[in-house]
């Protein structure tokens, strides 16, 4: 039997090796740097408070994915403990599980997601209404009209984020609720940004868009909807980790392995493959001699052979690989391979790709000072939103997530605590990033007092999570990211898959989909000798993804 490595235990890397091990040509065994499985989709347990890293809607329109899901976790046929305590409407799976008996199962939630700015709620995505118009006033409604009008009629180049959010928004808008918050999470204005990032994450979402949906909804016509604005989505009892969790279960029950706390260091040659610089070739542009597709890479002599790992307990270990399917950052997957196998530029631009990492603090209150004002019931009467974008400009945080609303099995005690994540985006060795923890709970604490989300002494406890290189970003050295690609898909038995395999944005099912892809591409190649990795950089690329989706099926993941 053929060994395939796979390095990283997120949603790509064992979406991979539970496939391999389905198809029984290959011993999959994954490598994982941390002792939680996930990656970011994780969920983090303190003690029945369980923290979701992100925070992670299951929608997908790939029907694979989708039946990949219905096969690790049914769906809820009865509501959960807070929608039946509150009499709340439910349409679930006829005869499907109950989540006050059953445990491994998916619920379905309601969306509600908004904006705080200005000590105010708006709707997310923004909409033309009463409250909009209360919140903001009406002469700054009428300047965004005018200004969305404006952008209809002279339509910018889309080259920067700026130019795409204009474009769909209008300056005033985009000034208002999107050029701040941006900030927060990129650390660049939306003028310094590509608009890539806006193509592959906001694509179908619009001023025009959200009318469109409002007017549809008054009407009670059209059956689609833009997927940012579905209203019900599902979600894992404890959390998106829990459907990893299976994930694993399963790989490990075919016979597959699972190794925790496994540093990679290096990917070796396979023998008799090239790893001197002297038989090297690489071509003026900064790639390697192949095709970007890849195909029939084995005829230049890069071929992977062993992947070499480290323990917690400092011991260095050996695996033989005739795959490698990598989920580790583009950046430090070209680091551990042999430096001959690239260009200088190809080796540069790798080392230069910029990251976003992320700190989350889960602060467990007794209360909130927010009020709900919605129809929406909750216990303790909270807010109901799953998650809310903070655009105060006077402080750092970014996302606040309230996770009693996920789910109230994530929570200890859902009638009487608030457990809540809130979200900073940073970098890794800033101020805020080096904080101890202590103070940086002092901090975030602050920050909700000062914005009027909770009154001082509510917190109970507070836990601090930090995810390095969790937004790959569409700035710097990614400019010239198509010649490590190239590189890349040159090496034969190599396979990028997922968010930070690809260096590319992607949702979570996305990711999955990649390993799919790879797991089909890897057969094939055995089949037939041509390795061809086309379809792997194709996921991700279609133009319609965030378009339509039928609203009783899901949400955004």
């Amino acid at each position: 039997m053929k060994q395939a490595i796979i390095i990283g235990g997120g949603p790509a890397g064992l979406t991979a090796a539970y496939e391999l091990a389905k198809g029984g040509a290959y011993h999959p065994v994954v490598l994982e740097r941390d002792a939680v499985l996930g990656g970011l989709a994780r969920t983090v347990d303190f003690g029945g408070n369980r923290m979701d890293i992100g925070g992670h809607r299951f929608f997908t329109k790939s029907a694979e994915v989708q039946a990949l899901w219905d096969e690790l976790l049914p769906t809820a046929g009865a509501p959960a403990y807070d929608d039946r305590v509150l009499g709340r409407p439910f349409h679930g799976t006829p005869g499907g599980a109950d989540p006050e008996r059953a445990d491994r199962l998916f619920l379905l939630r309601h969306r509600i997601s908004r904006i705080l700015y200005n000590h105010h709620f708006f709707d997310y995505p923004v909409s033309l209404n009463a409250r909009t118009i209360r919140g903001l006033g009406l002469a700054r409604m009428m300047a965004i009209g005018c200004s969305y009008l404006a952008a209809c009629v002279h339509k910018r180049e889309e080259i920067t984020l700026e130019d795409f959010m204009v474009n769909r928004f209008g300056r005033a808008l985009y000034e208002t609720f999107f050029a701040g918050y941006t900030e927060k999470v990129w650390g660049k204005s939306p003028a310094e940004l590509g608009a890539d990032w806006g193509s592959q994450r906001i694509r179908g979402i619009s001023l025009a868009a959200v009318l469109k949906n409002v007017a549809q909804r008054a009407l009670g016509i059209g059956k689609n909807t833009e997927a940012s604005l579905i209203e019900e989505f599902r979600y894992p009892k404890y959390g998106p980790g829990q459907l990893f969790d299976v994930l694993a279960e399963k790989v490990t029950a075919m016979g597959g392995e699972i190794v925790r706390g496994a540093d990679v260091l290096r990917i070796e040659p396979a023998d008799g493959a090239q790893s001197d610089a002297a038989n090297e070739t690489v071509n003026a542009a900064g790639g390697a001699e192949a095709a970007p597709s890849a195909a029939g890479a084995s005829g230049n002599g890069r071929r992977v052979g062993r992947v070499i790992y480290r323990t917690a307990d400092g011991a260095e270990h050996a695996l033989a690989a005739d795959v490698v399917l990598s989920s580790m950052p583009v950046k430090d997957l070209v680091a551990a391979l042999p430096s001959a196998w690239f260009s200088d530029e190809v080796r540069d631009t790798a080392a230069a790709l910029p990251y976003r990492d992320f700190m989350t603090a889960g602060l467990l209150v007794d209360r909130l000072l927010l009020k709900n004002e919605t129809p929406y019931k909750t216990l303790g009467g909270i807010v109901p939103d799953c998650w809310i974008y903070i655009q105060e400009p006077d402080v750092r945080l970014g996302r606040l997530q309230v996770f009693n609303n996920w789910s109230p099995y994530l929570v200890r005690d859902p009638e009487h605590t608030v457990w809540l994540g809130l979200e900073y985006f940073c970098q890794e060795g800033d101020a805020l990033w080096t904080m101890a923890d202590d103070a940086f709970l002092r901090f975030a604490t602050e920050e909700l007092e000062r914005i009027h989300v909770i009154a001082p002494g509510a917190v109970k406890e507070g836990h601090v999570v930090r995810m390095q290189k969790a937004y790959p970003a569409y700035y710097g050295s990614y400019e010239a990211f198509p010649a490590v690609r190239a590189a890349l898909d040159t090496i034969h038995g190599l396979w990028c898959i997922g968010r930070n395999g690809q260096h590319r944005y992607n949702n979570m099912d996305h990711s999955m989909l990649t390993a799919l892809e790879a797991v089909r591409a890897i057969h094939h190649a055995d089949e037939t000798g041509v390795e061809d990795k086309t379809a792997l950089w194709d996921v991700n690329t279609e133009t319609d993804y965030h378009e339509t989706r039928d609203a009783a099926k899901g949400a955004d993941a």
